[in-house]
Parts: C-alpha cells; sequence; structure tokens
C-alpha cells in the first residue's frame, strides 16, 4: 500500500465572517502577535498567484497571524479596511493598520513582513 504524503497544514485562516475577523483581530491583539492580513479574491488572477507566497511567508513566521479575506464574501472587511485593489495586504499591530502593500510583488511583501514581524519580536522581547 503506497503512503500518502502528509500535506502540511495551511497556517493561513480564511475569514470567513466579520464575527471570525473580529474574534482573530482581538485574540491576536490580545496575545501582541503580528497580524498579516491578505485580501484576495477568486477572479483576481495576481491575487491567487500570491497564495502560495503568503502560505510559505506564514509557515516562516509562526509567531504571526496570517488571514485571508475572500473581498466578495466579507465584503464588510474589505470596506473597513479601505481594500480598494487585489491583492492587498495589511499588516496590523494592536488591531490598527501599520502598513498596506497593493499589489502581487512577492519581493516587496517577503521584506515588508520581515521588518514588520522583527520590530514586533523586538518590542516584544
Amino acid at each position: 500500500m503506497e503512503s500518502q504524503e502528509q500535506q502540511p497544514k495551511s497556517r493561513v485562516i480564511k475569514v470567513e465572517s466579520v464575527e471570525s475577523w473580529d474574534f482573530y483581530i482581538t485574540q491576536a491583539t490580545n496575545q501582541a502577535c503580528p497580524i498579516v492580513v491578505h485580501f484576495t479574491a477568486l477572479w483576481c488572477m495576481p491575487s491567487v498567484a500570491m497564495n502560495p507566497v503568503f502560505e510559505e511567508l506564514a509557515s516562516a513566521y509562526p509567531d504571526g497571524l496570517f488571514l485571508i479575506v475572500d473581498v466578495d464574501e466579507v465584503k464588510e472587511v474589505a470596506t473597513k479596511m479601505e481594500v480598494k485593489a487585489m491583492p492587498t495586504f495589511v499588516l496590523m499591530k494592536d488591531g490598527a493598520q501599520v502598513d498596506k502593500i497593493v499589489g502581487a510583488n512577492p519581493e516587496e511583501i517577503r521584506k515588508r513582513i520581515d521588518g514588520f514581524v522583527q520590530s514586533i519580536r523586538a518590542y516584544n522581547a
């Protein structure tokens, strides 16, 4: 019998509703945990192309909370965060936005997320 390759469990959490958004943001804020949000849409190819990069970043920074929001499914959150284009990446600390990256630029996103997480680690140390 063939052994099946075990797929690593995704560290990216899909936000299904405004309630779950509020829950995750509150939880992460209470734990002083950096939050990285990928606002995406199924019809947006550059956004979909960023999914593996986002997964990889989530694995690289286990102390961060990585959320994905489909703007068509949870419009209220996209509106609240003033997301107007996909993909948009929002970096949050203490429930507030500290940085926003618009567009599919893996290098820039990696750099900004790294700097962001490192700064919070230093602050929490």
